[in-house]
């Protein structure tokens, strides 16, 4: 996170909190936690596709909000 947040590029530091709030996710099982996680990684990815538009398929956080565009309108 320190890394991505150097010269204070706010694409870079939402994506590395992205990425951070899902191996969190990933690794919790407390019903409390998960809920808060859950919320501000919505938040986060929110963030990320106001920015980007979620339309660079290279990316592994704009390939998840593209998938979770598909799933919402299926």
């Amino acid at each position: 996170m320190a890394r991505a947040t150097i010269g204070y590029d706010r694409l870079k530091g939402l994506k590395a909190l992205a990425r951070q709030l899902a191996k969190e996710l990933d690794a919790n099982d407390d019903p409390k936690l998960v809920a808060g996680l859950a919320r501000q990684y919505r938040e986060t990815m929110a963030e990320i596709d106001a920015i980007e538009g979620g339309k660079d398929d290279d990316d592994a956080v704009a390939a998840i909000i593209i998938r979770n565009r598909q799933s919402a309108t299926d």
